[in-house]
């Protein structure tokens, strides 16, 4: 069942070119529509800065970000060809409203390849993402078509799982702290899980002992769609744990907040329409060696993805093309675990929708105390010559009880 969230005047590995309609179409009153659950948004970067930003998530503390972005080039410039990696500090009034980000700071190297930052939940200033270190040898292209229209995204085969410690972030959060000697991991990123083929969308336990993520199979062949599983990394062993192993590409896991169960996206029939599970952890010693159980969320015609665990644990936001193809949105969906082991389905499962704007806005996630939800949006001013407005970076103050999920 869908729920409709009403506002005052009326009744809401990553695929590229998930544009809105033309520039041209009638917008959407997006700030009146959302209001029940967004306000106060801010556009964190902009066209004069970026090509293209997203994927971004929040130090355990809530003051820094991490996202990837392609700057926007001089004048007769060519634009990089991947996303690099930034971190930002947050900005705020003195009503504690975030009204912004201070300059970022690029922490992956030049030319190379970056997705999915996470911050180490212990040391914050340490960014664990995805890089080929290097620029990638070859365009190693992922892609699934929805009717008319193909997603394609990269899965370099050099890609590992690396780690950058941040000056700028320790001396922030530690103004009073004695002289560091940094590591080679302060100059550029170190790798930490460098296992052959794409290593990538990783997070940590709130221990930081334990590193879930996306591995993509050894044995494919060339042409042969990459097929990823996921895994989980005991940093105190180096041992490595499969989770997901089921044929499709199963990625972008996180764990819940009580670290019982993940959640993912998986091209499971491989019929190229993501749809959302989550499964509950086995864990031997305190160790996550497997699952014991895998529940489907979400059964549609539609591609969803990357979904994140709410404060609560009890639902996930994600990006789908529910209403149309041509314009994702950000929902939410219920993910009870009393209610999935009860034998909930898909069907059973209330959604909300969350975001009502014309341009696309994908990849959803909540601030450390769920007060503000972060994500990528297509719905800024147009820059020079640009037909819609480029992906970036939008935050908003985030109203759980305008979700309306019965939790």
């Amino acid at each position: 069942m869908i729920v409709t969230v009403l506002s005052a005047a009326a009744c809401s590995a990553q695929p590229g070119h998930t544009g809105g309609p033309p520039a041209s179409a009638e917008p959407l009153d997006w700030k009146t529509l959302e209001t029940p659950v967004l306000t106060h948004h801010v556009q964190l970067t902009s066209r004069d800065q970026f090509l293209k930003a997203g994927e971004a998530y929040f130090s355990p503390e809530g003051k820094w970000i991490v996202f990837q972005a392609v700057p926007t080039p001089a004048e007769g410039k060519t634009p990089d060809p991947h996303y690099s990696m930034y971190v930002a500090k947050l900005t705020r009034d003195s009503g504690g409203h975030i009204t912004g980000m201070e300059t970022p700071i690029m922490i992956s190297t030049p030319g190379s390849w970056n997705s999915c930052g996470w911050f180490h939940p212990q040391q914050p200033y340490k960014v664990l993402f995805g890089s080929t270190m290097e620029p990638p040898s070859t365009e190693q292209h992922g892609e699934f078509r929805v009717g008319q229209r193909t997603y394609t995204w990269l899965f370099p085969k050099e890609t590992d799982i690396v780690i950058r410690s941040v000056p700028a972030i320790f001396m922030d959060l530690n103004p009073d702290a004695a002289p560091v000697l940094w590591g080679d991991d302060a100059k550029a990123p170190v790798r930490v899980i460098d296992r052959p083929d794409y290593d990538a969308e990783s997070s940590y336990t709130k221990d930081g002992r334990f590193i879930l993520y996306a591995h993509v199979r050894e044995d494919r062949q060339v042409g042969q769609k990459a097929d990823a599983d996921i895994w989980v990394r005991d940093t105190q062993t180096g041992k490595d744990y499969p989770l997901v192993t089921a044929d499709g590409y199963d990625g972008g896991p996180f764990f819940s907040p009580d670290e019982k169960w993940i959640c993912y996206r998986s091209d499971r029939k491989g019929d190229d329409l993501l749809q959302l599970f989550v499964a509950e952890l086995r864990y031997e010693n305190g160790i996550p060696v497997g699952i014991a159980k895998e529940y489907q969320v979400t059964d549609n015609g539609a591609v969803n993805w990357a979904p994140y665990w709410d404060p609560t644990g009890t639902y996930l936001v994600y990006g789908t093309s529910e209403v149309g193809h041509m314009n994702y949105e950000v929902f939410a969906v219920e993910a009870s675990p009393a209610k999935l082991r009860a034998g909930a389905t898909p069907a059973d499962l209330k959604r909300v929708r969350i975001t009502h704007a014309n341009g696309a806005d994908v990849l959803p996630v909540f601030s450390p105390d769920g007060r503000h939800m972060m994500w990528t949006a297509q719905r800024g001013p147009l820059g020079r010559g640009d037909q819609r407005p480029t992906s970036q970076l939008w935050i908003a103050e985030f109203n759980a009880a305008g979700v309306n999920l019965g939790h």
